[in-house]
């Protein structure tokens, strides 16, 4: 990856709407209006949402003496790609991805996050929440991935080990509230904003990076492969995630976790210049083992799934009762805010599920007062989770963006509930990753690969 920006401005095609800043959750967006805008890094958390919500792009029909090509080959987009270009962008990676497939020296390892599925065939005409993840391993197959897996499968990893996380600190005292970790949007917000509550973070790296870690590890033990030899890709509902992926350390197994990211958008727009049509491929598996989902790690694309993931483990592993659903109720407590208290293990457990960065910080100010109410949060940078996350599908203007997310986080929802398996410590595939390779969660190895510490990086991101 370079180093360049990965949310930038362009000044020669800002028009100073300021509709950016309306959905900046930290403010990070400086200009006045009519004039053109920029990005405070120390302050950005790379949500992307201003990407999402910019409508000024260069038309023909400007008079601006600017040249396309040049512009495209900066944001390290193809010349010839005939996508708008929009003031508010991300820097892309599609042309080191298609330089890794190329490599005969490199096992490509693909995975892709449960959103990507809800959302990939808008790109292709279909209808907001349209459900194609078959299609989708068909078309990361047609594209010459090696092994085609899925973020899911480590979605299920994560339960084990931040659930178990959780019940560990509650016994133990803390500390408490424990916050989810899987949003890196959020982690970097807590770093940046609120440091003095980092240890409050679950050390539990995202899906994305225990994916990339252990593609590099347990998979290449059993590809029968040096680490230095897999090129390890994630497709993501996120622009955060190439933040996230970047981090010096996440290299577990002294190679980087996960080498290119790209959004859905990306995907879409490589295979678009390939001539697939997604919507006319059959459906296909993901490969095995890390390939296999169970319905708890599919709703982590959507806000709320990671913590009733985590409650169907934990409920399951202190009570013996195996359940497809909690059954917890959350209620409403303040926009972006819902609440629910549940038993485990013979204590409550009081938790807080918030969708949208900027709903978080009366929380936190209980939280850094000592007067918070709640045992655990959840917090999802983007409104309604990783459905609603920058990288996905633009939705302009004129479109009812609030019924499309609904219509991507149903989608998933359903997905839950038709998967035969639907509970993360009941997938056998992570059943046979403990068994023959972590042995346990919290143990030695999955401390080495799969968790980690936050808080060295505070400087603006490039």
């Amino acid at each position: 990856m370079t180093s360049t920006p990965i949310i930038s401005i362009d000044p020669a095609l800002c028009t100073g709407c300021r509709r950016c800043a309306s959905v900046c959750p930290v403010d990070a967006i400086i200009g006045y209006e009519h004039e053109p805008q920029s990005i405070d890094t120390a302050r950005c958390v790379i949500c992307g949402q201003c990407v999402q919500m910019c409508s000024a792009f260069l038309s023909p029909f400007d008079d601006i003496d600017l040249d396309p090509a040049t512009i495209r080959r900066t944001r390290g987009v193809p010349e010839n790609d005939p996508s708008p270009l929009f003031a508010a962008h991300f820097q892309s990676h599609r042309e080191d991805v298609a330089a890794m497939l190329a490599d005969p020296s490199k096992t490509t390892m693909v995975q892709c996050a449960p959103a990507v599925r809800a959302s990939i065939a808008e790109e292709f005409g279909l209808a907001p929440g349209t459900l194609t993840p078959g299609q989708l391993a068909a078309a990361l197959r047609r594209l010459g991935f090696d092994a085609v897996y899925d973020t899911v499968f480590a979605a299920d990893v994560t339960i084990m080990e931040e659930s178990t996380e959780l019940l560990e600190r509650v016994a133990s005292g803390g500390p408490l509230p424990m916050f989810t970790s899987c949003c890196p949007g959020w982690v970097r917000s807590v770093e940046t904003t609120w440091p003095d509550l980092l240890p409050h973070l679950s050390s539990c790296k995202s899906p994305q990076q225990m994916a990339g870690a252990l593609f590099k590890t347990y998979g290449a033990q059993l590809a029968g492969i040096d680490a230095k030899d897999i090129a390890s890709i994630s497709i993501m509902p996120c622009t955060a995630k190439k933040f996230e992926a970047a981090r010096p350390e996440m290299n577990a197994s002294g190679e980087r976790d996960v080498d290119a990211v790209l959004t859905v958008t990306e995907l879409a727009a490589m295979l678009k210049q390939r001539g697939i049509d997604l919507t006319t491929l059959p459906d296909e598996t993901f490969d095995v083992p890390m390939g296999l989902y169970s319905g708890a790690g599919a709703i982590f694309g959507a806000t709320g799934g990671v913590t009733e993931a985590a409650l169907r483990t934990a409920i399951a592993v202190t009570s013996g009762n195996d359940v497809c659903e909690s059954g917890v109720k959350f209620t409403p407590a303040g926009e972006g805010v819902v609440r629910a208290t549940v038993e485990i293990a013979g204590k409550p457990i009081r938790a807080v599920i918030v969708s949208g960065l900027a709903h978080a910080r009366p929380l936190l100010e209980a939280v850094r007062t000592g007067t918070a109410d709640f045992d655990f949060m959840e917090v999802m940078c983007c409104t309604g989770g990783c459905v609603a996350g920058g990288g996905q599908p633009k939705l302009l203007p004129g479109l009812d963006k609030a019924d499309a997310i609904a219509r991507r986080r149903a989608s998933l929802q359903r997905h839950d509930k038709e998967l035969p398996v639907r509970a993360s410590h009941k997938n056998p595939a992570v059943v046979a990753l403990y068994e023959n390779f972590l042995e346990k969660p919290l143990g030695h190895r999955p401390h080495t690969l799969l968790h980690t510490h936050y808080g060295d990086d505070t400087e603006g991101h490039e």
